[in-house]
């Protein structure tokens, strides 16, 4: 299997981020699995400073340029990158600048400012953002990080799936994964080929927001004109062609699904777990609730990626 991940960095990356992001509860939800239909199981990436799995990567990026003559850094993010970067540079007197479209979710951005990050906001979905932020890089010399481009973030998400290893019967287990740029799938999938092959690794994504989805069935870069999705956290447009590659060697399988479906999984999270996840984070649950035949019976994993929600929004939602 040739990626660009390696499994000796993705276990040394355990040694270098915060205790606070690692080892997060992964528990069978037996509360869903009648209205579901199959056992399951949560990991669940919130329990954290920032609310996502995003923390696990940028404290890798964090240490780095904290060891370097470098202390500057800029990304572009739709907030849960951009919360995880300031905590992370915070914690190491790093110069952090976020780049985020103006119609980010509010409380994203009040977080990343509140963590002492420079926000800059622009006229724009996330791809001018990042735009945005490499111009930012190229003029002041600084850092640019690249969410699912750079190794930092696919392998500090892949550190997940080293504490999911020994959770898995050989009865057809299934693990689902949302996907938007690519760094959690990768980073997990990889894990997961490579010490537990008989997993069947499932991406999800909106239909709202396809790119990553349709390149991996087309096994080449396909963009898309517009990401519209309630689930922000995954509405890229363009593709990154070195982690499609990533993404054809360790996913077995990529999917679809409604807006409807998406809110149905944040309802019943709320409900029946007790749990508030961003739409994001629902998209395993929504992907069972589309195709129940498919997972009916099976062990089926999901992680919770992020719960940083726009609260008139989920009241809406649930």
């Amino acid at each position: 299997m040739e990626t660009r991940l390696g499994m000796e960095r993705i276990r040394a990356a355990r040694r270098v981020i915060d205790p606070v992001f690692l080892d997060s509860p992964l528990y069978r939800c037996e509360a869903l699995e009648p209205v579901l239909g199959c056992s399951l199981n949560i990991k669940l990436e919130t329990a954290n400073p920032v609310r996502s799995f995003k923390g696990r990567g940028t404290e890798l990026v964090a240490d780095q340029l904290a060891r370097s003559d470098s202390r500057a850094v800029v990304c572009a993010s739709a907030g849960n990158l951009g919360q995880a970067l300031a905590w992370s540079g915070r914690h190491r007197d790093l110069d952090v600048t976020v780049v985020a479209s103006r119609f980010a979710t509010p409380v994203k951005l009040d977080r990343i400012r509140a963590l002492g990050a420079t926000l800059e906001l622009v006229d724009g979905d996330h791809e001018l953002a990042r735009e945005r932020a490499a111009a930012i890089a190229q003029y002041d010399g600084i850092r640019l990080l690249e969410d699912s481009l750079d190794l930092e973030t696919c392998e500090g998400a892949a550190t997940i799936a080293l504490e999911l290893v020994d959770s898995f019967s050989d009865d057809r287990p299934v693990v689902l994964v949302a996907l938007g740029g690519g760094a959690m799938a990768t980073g997990i999938g990889y894990v997961l080929k490579t010490l537990t092959p008989y997993v069947e690794v499932v991406c999800v994504q909106p239909y709202g927001a396809p790119a990553l989805t349709r390149s991996w069935h087309a096994r080449r870069v396909i963009s898309t004109e517009t990401a519209i999705t309630i689930a922000d956290g995954v509405a890229g447009r363009y593709p990154i062609p070195e982690v499609l590659e990533d993404l054809l060697q360790v996913a077995d399988d990529a999917v679809l699904v409604e807006e409807s479906s998406i809110v149905t999984a944040i309802r019943l999270l709320h409900d029946h777990a007790g749990l508030i996840v961003e739409p994001s984070a629902a998209l395993g649950i929504a992907a069972i609730l589309e195709d129940p035949a498919r997972f009916a019976g099976r062990p089926v994993t999901t992680i919770i990626c992020g719960s940083n929600v726009d609260q008139a929004k989920y009241r809406s939602w649930i």
